[in-house]
């Protein structure tokens, strides 16, 4: 067993450690992750090679490169004897190598003279390779924490160092690839599509890889471009244009043999057979912001059914014309997922993955909020907050079959829903004062 650092980005921190175990459990990988702290982009691991060390982050977006421990202390002496201690075996076999020598610090920084005095300190590893600056045969990395006493002090002692390290790069991930799939250079997009960076991070916590049955049931204009079948209430964003489609947009990043087909379905009543199974279902619902959340039918259906013409003056069914378009109805954003869940229950292989968005209002949130199913086990709830409001990944998986609780799924019928997001987000997310909230019921919807 070999002790690793993996250096993460200070970004989007609640969704590190979810996205590492998801990857972790991808890549057949076992590691502790226990004891990652969100306000620390440093995370030290034990794993069994340096084989695993690569496949751990090789495809993750939150990581961005490990290292071989050499050593660690609290102090620079305490640091050269740690690594005379542990690694003095390995420096022949590094000595006539081309190298070169790093220096990071977190919540600190030194001069070009200071690392300089730094990197001479290790002189007694003895390589005698060439110095390059590019693409050198190895990279050895001094890692420095710091952390601050007070805002009294003047800025030069305000620091005190916390941790060094010091390391053998082993491999980057793949970080890089948000760039590539940036909204900005994508050819065909829409007013929802969604955030690339997240998108990517979805897709490895819902464990999305070659082989595997992808499905999005509101695809929109292709957002999660791992997936194999989508579909979507509007057509016109489905089918797009000759030119811009999401055809083209997989054929953009030539992932093309990946993509499987769409098609336009209201979710609420899907045409998929309760046998097809998916081995993944990721996605992020239509809140209601900035477009509204309707499903096939008549608001009126009851009322008026009698008057509804079903038919032309020519006899023609109304809804076979080419130019029909159908009635459409709002529907409740909390209705939704329960149908996204049921329908998951349904669908999915067996410890298969559903990862769902859900916006939540900050100062009324609770679990309360979050939907379950007895047939789905919820492993992770990471968070994107804003100033008022927050929007949360979800992520189930599918108990095994034979295997579940003896709960049985709440009945759809007759359903009761509180005021909507949405209300709450056009409010300001100020409380409601001189009306009550209006309740929901599945009658109603």
């Amino acid at each position: 067993m070999t002790q690793y650092l993996i250096l993460l980005a200070q970004k989007h921190e609640s969704f590190r450690k979810t996205e590492l175990e998801a990857l972790a459990e991808l890549e057949r990988v076992s590691v502790d992750l226990s004891h990652h702290d969100d306000n620390v982009p440093l995370l030290y691991v034990t794993l069994d090679c340096e084989e695993d060390a690569r496949k751990l982050i090789r495809r993750s977006i939150l990581a961005r490169s490990i290292f071989e421990v050499w050593g660690r202390g609290n102090s620079l002496d305490t640091l050269h004897e740690d690594v005379k201690q542990r690694t003095s075996h390995l420096w022949p076999k590094y000595k006539h190598v081309s190298f070169k020598f790093d220096v990071i610090s977190y919540q600190g920084s030194r001069t070009k003279e200071e690392q300089r005095e730094i990197i001479e300190s290790f002189s007694y590893v003895d390589f005698d390779g060439p110095i390059r600056m590019r693409n050198p045969g190895e990279v050895f990395t001094i890692v420095e924490e710091y952390k601050y006493k007070t805002d009294l002090l003047p800025s030069t002692e305000r620091r005190e160092l916390k941790d060094i390290c010091f390391g053998r790069f082993i491999a980057c991930s793949q970080r890089d690839i948000i760039d590539q799939y940036d909204l900005k250079k994508r050819k065909y997009i829409g007013t929802t599509s969604f955030d690339a960076e997240l998108a990517l991070i979805s897709s490895n916590i819902g464990l999305a890889a070659p082989g595997k049955i992808v499905y999005d049931p509101f695809a929109g204009t292709g957002t999660y471009t791992n997936l194999s079948i989508g579909s979507d209430i509007d057509g016109r964003q489905i089918r797009g244009t000759a030119k811009s489609n999401i055809t083209a947009n997989y054929s953009q990043y030539n992932i093309k043999s990946q993509f499987l087909d769409t098609f336009v379905c209201d979710f609420t009543h899907n045409p998929l057979r309760p046998s097809f199974r998916l081995d993944a279902i990721i996605c992020d619902p239509p809140y209601g912001v900035r477009e509204g959340l309707k499903v096939l039918g008549s608001r009126n259906a009851e009322r008026y059914a009698d008057k509804l013409p079903t038919r032309l003056e020519n006899g023609d069914l109304s809804h076979l014309r080419p130019d029909y378009i159908p009635p459409k109805k709002p529907y409740h954003f909390d209705a939704l997922l329960d149908d996204l869940l049921f329908f998951a229950a349904e669908h999915l292989v067996d410890n298969g993955r559903l990862c769902c968005w859900m916006p939540t209002a900050n100062e009324d949130y609770g679990e309360r909020h979050i939907p379950m199913h007895p047939d789905l086990n919820l492993i992770s709830n990471c968070v994107q907050e804003f100033s008022k409001w927050s929007r949360r990944l979800l992520t189930y998986k599918r108990r095994p079959r034979g295997c579940t609780t003896s709960l049985r799924p709440t009945a759809k019928s007759g359903r009761v829903y509180k005021e909507q997001f949405r209300d709450k987000y056009f409010r300001g997310f100020a409380k409601a004062k001189d009306h009550e909230s209006v309740e929901w019921t599945e009658k109603s919807l």
